[in-house]
């Protein structure tokens, strides 16, 4: 069974806490303890209905504590799917994690108050979407009781926000109207939007193709470990092991190893302990190749027809994560995959304005939840794809040194 990622953003009240509770709680997703607690929670309320937004608001409380859950994840599955919810706040002084959250997602819900339509929060989150490439983004326009279910009010969002998604190129849009507090349209089909044809939120969520997404046509094998386990059976046994982030590899295809640029053929393929004539993206297997040539953690192997760029010095998107400002001239590790590399910010080009995507004047230096282009300097090559291309040979981080905390997220350009 497959799992879909998803995210959720909104602005402040716009539901999101609520509609996160209505699909685990419709779904049948919550434990009977939990619910049990919940309806302690909620019994001094004048309906009696159960709120919701207590299953997600407990680790909000947390966070506004000061405990740093950065991004809180909720796991359900149906029987067609799994699901990892990554519930990130919405506040812009929380860029970095929405980053986070939304970095591994598939697909992002943006949630629109039917009664505010189309604001600065849906922009900002929108661009966030389309920096890091989420695939499919859902539209949901919520708290459609509170101005009757009107088709207009719904159609007159769906227009304005057109408008973005074209600016922006977000390929795969859904709209849908909702009332997370009724649970219209979330899990089944209401009968409230008589005029609405689509699909509920859930039947979106479980149908929503993820083959597509994934790219057999650039062959990327970072290695992870090389197995050589020099025992009187095993010799010489000696294989790289990995997952493919993308591509097809057969046996007797010619590949090279990035960055040295070695070049051999796959001799053999082994997947969960048996040999197999071909891998695919996402299996986790492990490479043979016919030369005995020096391999270690980080190097790349790669088709000779089809090669990533190699270079030392990278233009990046970065958002910085870090409480210390980054400057030029600041020194990190960069990890992309398994490759690690010290690295250098040589020059900071501009910041991007999160709300409008307007280029403005270089700072001195970068603040937290800043997104800015730099370019970097490595100190050795860095086998890459640009993140609009391959998104998972185009992803890196900036690690510090002393304290070994992840403090930007790059997208290499």
């Amino acid at each position: 069974m497959d799992i879909l990622r998803f995210i959720t953003a909104g602005s402040v009240d716009d539901g999101k806490s609520t509609l996160i509770g209505r699909l685990l709680y419709d779904s049948k997703s919550i434990m009977i303890d939990q619910l049990e607690a919940i309806e302690k929670q909620t019994k001094n309320r004048d309906d009696g209905e159960i709120d919701l937004a207590l299953l997600t608001d407990g680790l909000r409380a947390e966070r506004e504590q000061g405990i740093t859950i950065d991004v809180a994840y909720k796991y359900f599955s149906t029987p067609k799917r799994k699901f990892i919810i990554a519930d990130a706040p919405g506040h812009i002084q929380y860029t970095r994690n929405m980053v986070t959250g939304a970095s591994n997602s598939d697909l992002a819900i943006i949630l629109v108050d039917a009664r505010n339509g189309v604001v600065e929060q849906t922009r900002r989150h929108s661009i966030i979407a389309s920096l890091l490439n989420i695939p499919h983004v859902v539209v949901a326009i919520n708290k459609m009781d509170l101005v009757g279910y009107s088709e207009e009010v719904y159609n007159n969002i769906v227009a304005d926000y057109k408008e973005v998604a074209k600016s922006l190129g977000l390929k795969d849009v859904i709209y849908i109207p909702i009332s997370a507090l009724n649970g219209d349209n979330i899990v089944d089909k209401s009968e409230q939007f008589s005029w609405y044809k689509g699909k509920s939120l859930l039947d979106i969520l479980e149908s929503v193709e993820l083959a597509d997404d994934i790219n057999l046509t650039d062959a990327r094998f970072p290695v992870q470990y090389v197995i050589r386990p020099q025992t009187e059976e095993l010799h010489d046994y000696r294989g790289y092991a990995g997952k493919v982030i993308s591509g097809i590899y057969k046996k007797g295809d010619k590949v090279l190893v990035q960055p040295a640029g070695l070049k051999s053929t796959i001799s053999a393929i082994e997947l969960a302990g048996k040999e197999v004539e071909e891998a695919f993206a996402p299996q986790s297997v492990i490479l043979h190749l016919e030369d005995d040539i020096d391999i270690s953690r980080g190097d790349l192997i790669v088709k000779e027809d089809n090669l990533p760029s190699v270079e030392n010095e990278l233009d990046v998107l970065i958002c910085w994560m870090g409480s210390k400002p980054l400057k030029e001239g600041s020194k990190y590790l960069l990890q992309i995959n398994s490759r690690v590399v010290k690295a250098v910010v040589k020059e900071i080009q501009y910041k991007l304005d999160v709300n409008s995507l307007k280029q403005e004047a270089a700072p001195e230096q970068a603040q937290l939840n800043d997104i800015i282009k730099a370019t970097i300097k490595t100190a050795s090559p860095i086998p890459y794809d640009s993140y609009k291309k391959l998104r998972v040979n185009g992803g890196a981080i900036l690690i510090d040194e002393t304290s070994n905390v992840t403090v930007g997220a790059c997208m290499i350009q």
